[in-house]
């Protein structure tokens, strides 16, 4: 028998909302996924990409990881991995790295075995380069085998990769497909094979109401796949507020004071007839009841020169990479929005920054890279995304976005 923990998603480094208390959240679950894989002794975890929120984790990031799967290495204990959308897959990448200090096994064509069963990987890859894939592996002889990618797969909802095609053209009999890229934990059953999302291990985004945890996967004849929950990751309260004609900020806050808000991550969704709110009375109310964030989404609409538009002012920074999304821009052109919208860089240095990126693109000779996409191209996420944070923050946190560029490198960072 083979036992595994399935997870992915953990974003690491993501300091949601700009909260440092946020990024500490993303980095306490990912640990007691580490403690639960040593306390239960599994033979491996598999992780299904976007270890990191961002393909260029700063150093505190970086050592908070080395030291986690230090741990697991210690225990004995192989960390299986590929690579995300939000980690690109052009060169090198962190994975390498920590294969190379002995933490983790980078999965590919070749089979790795643990147990009586082989695992390999199929990492990100963009919509436009999957019909150059032939699905093709190299040979295995234990009793079960397991395919790990990272995509938004049919037959899940907003799926764009066919599980079906991946399994029925591969030359090796999968047992399971371990998925991540999806923040939305799924089983599915397709060509007789277990396809299943792991989902986040914190929620990336606002519309992820679920609870968050991760897979174990045992292989013993029969593949079987239980959910286990984390209590690590921090609350969020939903509050909902329905304000009647003539109705406005007191009853909003009427709605708040109902509610425990004491260090949780505050969601006010609005919605009726009555007057229009300002979110800043609101997050400042909510505050004052010691709540960690606050965010407000008013469900209404509102009048602008050109009709009726939806405003929400959840996460600035999602409403953005979802309307960059909508633009259907290019792969190179969403590279550049990131560089000058999204990075680290210091402005004195974007206009290199950018001039380098196209360079490298053009001497790839990689048209494909200035086509312009369809909209979104790999998620994160779990509602069009919706959800980042579809980070499958939702329609923007799960997030196929403006981070989900597959350009990024470990030279890049160098």
């Amino acid at each position: 028998m083979t036992r595994v923990i399935h997870t992915g998603d953990t974003h690491l480094g993501y300091r949601q909302y700009h909260s440092p208390e946020r990024r500490a959240d993303f980095r306490r679950a990912f640990e007691q996924v580490i403690d639960d894989a040593i306390a239960e002794d599994v033979d491996a975890v598999v992780h299904a990409g976007d270890l990191f929120h961002d393909r260029r984790p700063d150093l505190d990031a970086l050592h908070g990881t080395i030291s986690l799967l230090g741990r697991l290495r210690d225990a004995d204990v192989p960390f299986l991995a590929i690579v995300g959308n939000h980690e690109g897959t052009r060169g090198r990448q962190w994975l390498d790295l920590f294969e190379m200090l002995g933490l983790a096994t980078r999965l590919g064509d070749d089979p790795e075995v643990v147990g009586e069963t082989a695992f390999y990987g199929l990492d990100h890859v963009p919509k436009s380069k999957r019909d150059e894939l032939d699905y093709q592996f190299e040979s295995h002889d234990a009793d079960h085998a397991a395919l790990v990618s990272h995509g938004l797969f049919k037959p899940f909802d907003i799926g764009d990769w066919d599980a079906e095609e991946v399994l029925t053209e591969a030359n090796v009999d999968f047992d399971a497909m371990l998925l991540g890229d999806n923040h939305k934990p799924d089983t599915k059953e397709v060509a007789e094979t277990w396809v299943t999302y792991c989902g986040s291990t914190e929620r990336c985004s606002a519309d992820e109401r679920e609870d968050r945890g991760y897979n174990i996967v045992e292989f013993d004849g029969d593949v079987t796949i239980t959910r286990r929950g984390l209590d690590a990751t921090r609350d969020f309260a939903y509050v909902e507020a329905t304000l009647a004609e003539g109705e406005g900020i007191d009853r909003v806050r009427e709605k708040l004071r109902e509610r425990d808000l004491e260090d949780a991550v505050v969601v006010v969704e609005i919605d009726g007839e009555g007057e229009q709110v300002t979110p800043a009375r609101v997050e400042e109310f909510a505050l004052e009841r010691d709540a960690l964030v606050a965010r407000v989404v008013d469900r209404r609409e509102v009048e602008d020169d050109d009709g009726e538009v939806e405003v929400s002012f959840a996460d600035p920074d999602d409403a953005v990479r979802q309307r960059v999304r909508d633009l259907g821009l290019s792969e190179a052109a969403r590279g550049i929005d990131e560089t000058v919208r999204a990075s680290k860089i210091a402005d004195s240095n974007v206009r290199e920054s950018v001039r380098n990126r196209v360079a490298e693109l053009v001497e790839d000779g990689d048209r494909s890279a200035f086509e312009s996409a369809p909209g979104d191209e790999g998620g994160d996420s779990a509602a069009a995304e919706s959800p980042p944070e579809t980070d499958s923050t939702a329609a923007t946190d799960s997030v196929p976005d403006a981070d989900s560029d597959d350009d990024g490198t470990l030279e890049e960072y160098l």
